[in-house]
């Protein structure tokens, strides 16, 4: 030890001891003496781009937030500063007098008052600091994301967490288009826009159906669909119970799990049109055939097994057609047996059951479909999975399947993505429909739809019938498992309701699934009337025509106002009619960033009209 502490090497380490401490006091020093009255700077990151619905409408926008936070012990007057401060920001915080002064008496070095305040909030605090000449005040300026609509198509959207991250929904899948990461090269990239497929003006007319149907049938979830056959795209999406995306964070977790992608169930009888589907399409039965309906589905294997499925009737003579129209479980079992087990779960699986549908959310369930060599298939499986148990699916599975029948066969993929636009307004992605292999002949298609409207007009499915349009439907009632005591519960009931219309040129799929009603539970008396009053709104919305519809006539005049300045202030004005000469005055703004796309007159505007202005707000104006 004597040796080690020699005189020259004791001196060299005490002088760099002391060079690392005087650096450290140094920087300590300059950090204790700084203004701290000020924005501290985050790392550059990408302008995040916006999510839109199919018409530019916006669904979640950049903006930004402060963390205001306080040094303690930089307050000069430990009574009188103190109890001042804390009365004039309460207010402003939203908090109370006793909470700040326990933070300023909290001893520490620098604290959090408050996280993710709005602009609004930190101008006047800001205000109120400065007035005061409170120096110990920091503001932390963060990126974050507003929610204009709150709680409209929330599972779809999605959240994007402090850490500027999509957490849920397409904020998070569409992550790396929304803000791709910065490369090691100097040049700044832009995150690029989302426009979905839904229209948020049909959305929030069907979320009022919804919210209606919650309440008059007690359930504690519902889901609801609504996609264009022809192409896949995803016009309506309700998961209910909701969350208001601006209080994601403090929202109960029932509120944010996206059910028609995540939840996998039992759909009972709906899932028979497909069973009728593909023994049809094998030549298994014929329009014609007749079976015989005892009110019980009762077979012998060779084994000396029995087998029973209980029917809600005696229906009696029932051909396929009949058997849908009256949702018969004994006869649908029989028609099962046309089948081999090896083809009939082959058609299920090329249909899309068992496996995800690849839509652009995360999460997505896979379901379950049984493996015959699996020691959970039995001999009762076939007929039971013909009648919708014994397999789980998911809701967008149940429309992707749908969109086979709808499309003389040939399934189409669902999609949420219309477009995907550059921060300059070109199109870098719009979505044309993914066409699958054919599962069905057009044949087999066109005789299940058929067999649908005869459910509509005068079958279990009567409710949902519209009169002027016609509409094929199949209703299910199914139990839901209890995962506690095993089996199924004796309350608890799944009850959905598939429609497509109008039948000679489908264009409309249309899903809704109402869990854990209470009272009434039959999904053709509960959700049946909840199809027709939904098909009513969207057949209005999108101008379908109606049997009954009026015409009229137009001399071919039109007026076009005289034209008047456009100002813009502290909210966005209705630019609709403004020529693209009235428009001009705006592009020399530097305050605020205009687009505009095509010329001739505003047809279209993005954010609408009544928005708020602020410093990111971009003004995107679309002519004809």
């Amino acid at each position: 030890m004597n040796t080690f502490f020699r005189k020259k090497r004791t001196v060299f380490y005490f002088i760099i001891l002391l060079s690392v401490l005087g650096a450290i006091l140094y920087s300590y020093a300059k950090l204790a003496v700084r203004d701290t009255n000020q924005i501290i700077k985050n790392r550059e990151v990408v302008e995040r781009g916006f999510i839109a619905d199919r018409s530019g409408y916006l669904l979640a926008v950049s903006t930004d937030f402060y963390h205001i936070g306080i040094n303690p012990n930089q307050i000069k007057d430990r009574n009188s500063e103190r109890e001042n401060f804390a009365r004039t920001v309460a207010p402003i915080l939203g908090m109370t007098t006793d909470e700040i002064l326990a933070a300023e008496n909290s001893g520490k070095n620098f604290i959090y008052l408050k996280k993710k305040v709005s602009r609004d909030v930190y101008k006047e605090l800001k205000n109120a600091v400065s007035e005061n000449g409170w120096t110990f005040v920091t503001y932390e300026k963060i990126p974050g994301r507003e929610y204009p609509n709150k709680a409209l198509a929330s599972q779809l959207i999605g959240y994007m967490g402090d850490d500027g991250k999509g957490l849920a929904g397409m904020e998070y899948s569409q992550q790396d288009i929304l803000q791709p990461v910065i490369g090691e090269s100097s040049e700044k990239k832009q995150g690029q826009n989302v426009l979905l497929t839904i229209d948020a003006n049909l959305q929030y007319k069907l979320e009022g159906i919804a919210g209606k149907t919650m309440e008059s049938t007690q359930a504690e979830s519902m889901m609801l669909i609504a996609a264009d056959a022809k192409t896949g795209e995803i016009l309506s999406y309700i998961s209910f119970p909701e969350a208001d995306l601006n209080e994601y964070s403090s929202s109960p977790v029932e509120a944010k799990i996206d059910r028609p992608a995540m939840t996998a169930y039992e759909p009972g009888s709906v899932f028979k049109i497909f069973t009728v589907g593909i023994v049809y399409d094998e030549h298994g039965i014929s329009p014609e055939d007749s079976f015989l309906c005892d009110g019980v589905y009762e077979r012998r294997t060779a084994g000396g097994e029995t087998i029973r499925i209980k029917c809600l009737e005696h229906h009696g003579w029932l051909t396929a057609r009949d058997a849908l129209r009256y949702s018969c479980n004994d006869v649908l079992g029989q028609i099962s047996d046309r089948l081999n087990e090896e083809e009939f779960m082959s058609r299920i699986r090329q249909l899309g059951f068992g496996q995800k549908t690849g839509v652009e959310l995360p999460g997505e369930t896979s379901g379950s479909v049984k493996e015959i060599s699996s020691r959970l298939w039995s001999a009762r499986s076939k007929p039971t999975i013909a009648i919708g148990q014994e397999i789980s699916v998911s809701a967008l599975q149940m429309v992707q399947a749908a969109t086979a029948i709808a499309n003389g066969g040939i399934p189409v993929k669902l999609s949420f993505i219309k477009k995907i636009t550059n921060k300059d307004g070109t199109t870098a992605f719009e979505h044309k429909p993914e066409y699958k292999d054919r599962v069905f002949s057009r044949t087999t298609a066109e005789y299940v739809l058929s067999c649908m409207e005869t459910t509509a007009t005068a079958g279990t499915g009567s409710r949902a019938n519209l009169h002027d349009v016609s509409i094929g439907v199949k209703t299910g009632t199914a139990q839901i498992a209890d995962n506690e005591k095993g089996g199924y519960s004796s309350t608890d009931y799944l009850s959905n309701c598939i429609a497509i219309f109008p039948v000679e040129d489908p264009q409309i799929i249309l899903y809704i699934v109402v869990e854990k009603a209470k009272g009434e539970t039959y999904a053709g008396r509960i959700v049946a009337p909840v199809i027709a009053e939904a098909a009513d709104v969207i057949i209005d919305h999108l101008g379908m025509s109606r049997g009954d519809a009026a015409s009229f006539e137009h001399n071919g005049r039109i007026t076009i106002r005289q034209n008047e300045t456009v100002q813009v202030g502290g909210t966005v004005p209705d630019f609709t009619g403004k020529s693209k000469r009235d428009l001009l005055p705006l592009t020399e703004r530097t305050d605020i960033k205009f687009t505009i796309n095509g010329s001739g007159w505003v047809t279209g505007q993005n954010p609408p009209a009544g928005t708020p202005v602020t410093e990111n707000t971009i003004i995107e104006l679309y002519l004809e």
